[in-house]
């Protein structure tokens, strides 16, 4: 069982950064694939980038592609989203979510383990 707890969120202002984290606990996810989702008011949960447990082959969504970087530390079981140039449009509540496979798959049906999100909201 794994257990992932995201922080780093908050207020930003467009054009702001923020960086989010998930600690993970219980097993180790030093081989699981990783990957952040989030969920605008209203809307579906949308995929937002993943990272292999290789650091190799991350993916992301094209609405984030050059403003997001994902990062993983093994040794310190936490993975980082790392949010530059941020838009209005990206105020969503965050999930970190964990994957028992070698890809970095967009699809949330993939992922097995999920935290209990953390806020991010950005001011125009």
């Amino acid at each position: 069982q794994v257990h992932l707890v995201e922080s780093g969120g908050g207020v930003a202002q467009a054009g702001g950064s923020l960086r989010l984290s998930c600690a993970a606990s219980g097993q180790t996810i030093s081989t699981y694939t990783m990957g952040w989702f989030r969920q605008p008011p209203g809307k579906e949960r949308d995929f937002v980038a993943a990272i292999p447990w290789t650091g190799n082959r991350k993916a992301y969504a094209d609405s984030v592609q050059g403003r997001f970087t994902i990062a993983r530390d093994n040794a310190a079981e936490t993975v980082y989203l790392h949010m530059n140039s941020l838009k209005p449009e990206d105020t969503a509540i965050y999930y970190c979510a964990a994957r028992d496979g070698l890809t970095a798959s967009t699809d949330s049906r993939q992922y097995n383990y999920w935290g209990q999100g953390t806020q991010v909201t950005v001011g125009s």
